[in-house]
C-alpha cells in the first residue's frame, strides 16, 4: 500500500510499569503473586458515574449494557486501598521522581503542580470503578522530529485472571503513560519510535521488565477513514503488522461503503421473530436457544462475508457488536448453510423475512432480552457501514488483526480526583532531576572502553543483566568473560533445561571474581553454574559462601606441579600419536588434559604447559 497516498496518520500511547518498591497510593509491594496464594476474594458489581457536567462516558456507558459481578483475589500484600475500601495515601515520591527523569530524558516541561485525577473504567479492572491518573510533562521531541505530547503518571490495573476475575496483586503498580502526536506516516515509522521509547525507559534502569510490564496501544487513521485505537499489543515486532492490519480493514471497510452506497443499501430495523422455523433444526447452538431473532440488511448481500482483515469480516464486526450483549456471537446468510444449519432452513429464513437476492439475513439466538439486544447491535453496526469507518477502541487478536472493544472515550471520563493533595514541581526539584546514560550510547562506550564487538556490546547493554555486567567490570573481571557468561553461557544452559534464574546476580559476580582472581577456571564456569543453579535454597550461607564451596566440590585448586604431572603422564600414554602428530596433536591432548582437570585450570596454562611438554618430546 502507498501510505502516504492514504494519508496514514499514527500516534502511539506506551504504558511501562516502574520498578519501585512501593504502589503509587499505599505502601503496599510492586510484587506479583501466584493466585495460589491468595488468601481471600470479594465480589462487586460496577456502574458508571455522572461527570461534573452531568454526562455518562459513552465507553463506560456500553459497559453497562450486561451487569456483571466482578470477583477479585486478595493478598496478604494487599491492603484496603486496593480494596477500595480507605482513601489513597499520598503519591509515590520515587515513582514521580522516575516519571520526571523520564520526563527529563524526551525534552519535556514539567507541569507546575501535578493534580490526580480519576479515570472511569468499569471493565472491572479496577474495584474503585475508576483509574487514578496525573499528567506530569509536555511537549517533548523525538530525534526523528516526532513530538512528545504528554507524559503521565498513573496507577497499573488489575491483572484479569479469567472471565469476571481479577487479581489485586499488580492493581495500583505505579505506571508512566507517553502518549506521542500522530505524527507517524508508515507503519514501520511506529515500530521504531516504539523501539527507542522502549530504549529511553530502559535506560532509566528503574522500569520492570518481562511480558506485561510494557505495552502499546497505537491510534491509527487514514484520509476518509477515522482515528482508532488499538489496544494491549505488547510484542514490540508486532506494531508495523497491527498498523499495516488496520489500514487494511480501514481501506475494507470504505470499499464496503461505496458498494452499499451505490446499491443504495438500507438496514431494515424490523426485527423478526424466527425462533419457530428452527423447531426442528440440526444446530446444536440454535436448537439450545429460547430465542431466535433476524434482522435483514437490505443491499447487503456478500459484504457481511466480505475480509476486511486476515480471518475478519463485515460479519465478525457485527458479532463482536452483538458479543456486548453476552451472546456467542451471529450466523448471516453469506456463510449459511453452515453450523448444521441447512440450505433448505436458510431458503425458508429468506423468504419469512422477506430478504431479496441482494439482501443479506443475519440471526442471534439466546434468551429473548439477550436476543432483541444483540439484533439492535447488529442493526447499529451495520447503519455504521453505511457512514464508512466508525471511531473505536480495539482490542489487538493473535498476529496483528483486532476485534471491537467500546467506543473512543471522550472528555466525560474525566474528573478531579479529591482524596490526593498536589504536588507542586518546583525549579529546585525539576534540576535535581538526573538525566541516565542512554542505552544506545552505553553499547557504543562498551565497544570502545572494553573492545566488545558492536553485537555483544548492544546484548550487554540491553540485557536485564547490564547491572552485574558492570559491576563485575567495576569489581576487575574481564568485560569479555562477565558479558559471555551473562549472556551466551546463562542462555544456553537455560536452553539445556538448567534453572539459571534461581542463581542470584551476587553469587553469577561472586563466581565471575572466583574465575578472574585464579581460583577457578572460564572453563567450569558452566558446571559451577548448573551446581549452584542445583543446589539453590539448599542450606545457608553468603552468596560468596556458596560459590566457595560449590568451588571446592567441583573444581577444586590444581597446583602448577600437578598440572605439568598430568600433562607428563597423558602425553606418555599417547607418545605414537604424539610423535606421529606433532604439534598437531595439540588439541586432541589439550581435551583430554582438560576433562581430568575439570575446569580446574585455566585452559591457557594448561595450553602452554602441554606445549611445552610436547617440544621436549619432539625435541
Amino acid at each position: 500500500m502507498n501510505y502516504q497516498e492514504l494519508g496514514l496518520k499514527a500516534g502511539i500511547e506506551i504504558h511501562q510499569q516502574l520498578d519501585t518498591a512501593e504502589k503509587l497510593f499505599c505502601r503496599c509491594p510492586t510484587l506479583l503473586r501466584d493466585t495460589a496464594e491468595r488468601t481471600g476474594e470479594f465480589s462487586r458489581y460496577l456502574r458508571a458515574t455522572e461527570s461534573e457536567l452531568g454526562e455518562i462516558d459513552r465507553a463506560a456507558e456500553e459497559e453497562m449494557k450486561l451487569v456483571r459481578k466482578f470477583t477479585y483475589y486478595t493478598y496478604d500484600s494487599v491492603c484496603l486501598v486496593e480494596h477500595d475500601e480507605e482513601p489513597p495515601t499520598p503519591m509515590n515520591p520515587e515513582a514521580l521522581e522516575v516519571c520526571l527523569t523520564i520526563a527529563k530524558m524526551l525534552g519535556m516541561t514539567p507541569a507546575e503542580q501535578v493534580h490526580t485525577m480519576r479515570k472511569l473504567v468499569i471493565d472491572g479492572s479496577n474495584t474503585s470503578g475508576f483509574q487514578r491518573t496525573a499528567l506530569v510533562g509536555l511537549s517533548g521531541a523525538l530525534p526523528d522530529g516526532c513530538l512528545i505530547e504528554t507524559i503521565c503518571l498513573e496507577e497499573e490495573a488489575a491483572q484479569r485472571v479469567e472471565g469476571e476475575t481479577f487479581s489485586l496483586d499488580r492493581l495500583g503498580i505505579p505506571l508512566v503513560e507517553i502518549t506521542t502526536a500522530p505524527c507517524m506516516r508508515t507503519p514501520e515509522a511506529v515500530q521504531e519510535v516504539a523501539g527507542y521509547i522502549g530504549m529511553v525507559l530502559r535506560s532509566t534502569g528503574r522500569v520492570k521488565r518481562g511480558l506485561g510490564t510494557i505495552r502499546q496501544d497505537i491510534n491509527v487513521s487514514i484520509a476518509g477513514g477515522a482515528r482508532v485505537e488499538i489496544k494491549g499489543v505488547q510484542e514490540l515486532d508486532l506494531i508495523a503488522e497491527v498498523v499495516r492490519r488496520e489500514v487494511q480493514r480501514q481501506v475494507a471497510l470504505l470499499a464496503i461503503r461505496d458498494e452499499l452506497l451505490r446499491r443504495g443499501a438500507r438496514v431494515d430495523h424490523t426485527v423478526v421473530d424466527v425462533t419457530a422455523l428452527f423447531s426442528g433444526t440440526k444446530s446444536s447452538i440454535l436448537k439450545k436457544a429460547k430465542s431466535i431473532l433476524a434482522v435483514r440488511l437490505c443491499g447487503f448481500a456478500g459484504l457481511v462475508g466480505r475480509e476486511i482483515q486476515p480471518g475478519r469480516r463485515l460479519g465478525s464486526e457485527m458479532s463482536d457488536y452483538a458479543k456486548k450483549c453476552g451472546v456467542g456471537g451471529i450466523f448471516h446468510t453469506d456463510e449459511l448453510p453452515a453450523y448444521g444449519i441447512t440450505a433448505e432452513e436458510v431458503a425458508r429464513l429468506r423468504e419469512f423475512v422477506g430478504a431479496a437476492e441482494e439482501d443479506c439475513v443475519a440471526i442471534v439466538a439466546a434468551g429473548r432480552e439477550r436476543a432483541g439486544c444483540a439484533a439492535e447491535q447488529v442493526m447499529i453496526r451495520a447503519e455504521m457501514a453505511l457512514a464508512g469507518v466508525p471511531e473505536e477502541t480495539r482490542k489487538m487478536l493473535d498476529e496483528g488483526s483486532s476485534a471491537y472493544m467500546r467506543p473512543l472515550p471522550g472528555a466525560a471520563r474525566m474528573y478531579p480526583e479529591t482524596d490526593v493533595f498536589p504536588v507542586v514541581i518546583d525549579e529546585p526539584l525539576w534540576e535535581s532531576i538526573t538525566v541516565p546514560e542512554l542505552l544506545t550510547h552505553r553499547a557504543e562506550r562498551f565497544v570502545s572502553e572494553f573492545g566488545l564487538d558492536e553485537d555483544l556490546a548492544r546484548q550487554v547493554a540491553f540485557s536485564e543483566r547490564l547491572p552485574t555486567f558492570e559491576a563485575a567490570v567495576a569489581a576487575g573481571v574481564r568485560p569479555t568473560i562477565a558479558a559471555r557468561t551473562l549472556l551466551a553461557t546463562c542462555r544456553e544452559l537455560a536452553r539445556d533445561g538448567v534453572a539459571v534464574d534461581r542463581v542470584s546476580e551476587d553469587e553469577i559476580l561472586a563466581l565471575l571474581s572466583a574465575v578472574e582472581a585464579d581460583r577457578a577456571a572460564k572453563e567450569a564456569i558452566p558446571d559451577l553454574l548448573t551446581e549452584l543453579a542445583r543446589t539453590a535454597g539448599e542450606g545457608a550461607g553468603t552468596p560468596q559462601e556458596r560459590v566457595d564451596a560449590v568451588i571446592a566440590k567441583m573444581a577444586p585448586a590444581v597446583s602448577q606441579a600437578d598440572v605439568e604431572s598430568i600433562v607428563r603422564r597423558v602425553v606418555a600414554e599417547r607418545e605414537a600419536f604424539a610423535r606421529e602428530r606433532g604439534m598437531g596433536a595439540l588439541g586432541p591432548l589439550m581435551g583430554v588434559v582438560m576433562q581430568e582437570l575439570r575446569g580446574s585450570v585455566d585452559g591457557k596454562v594448561v595450553s602452554e604447559t602441554l606445549r611445552r611438554e610436547l617440544g621436549r618430546l619432539l625435541s
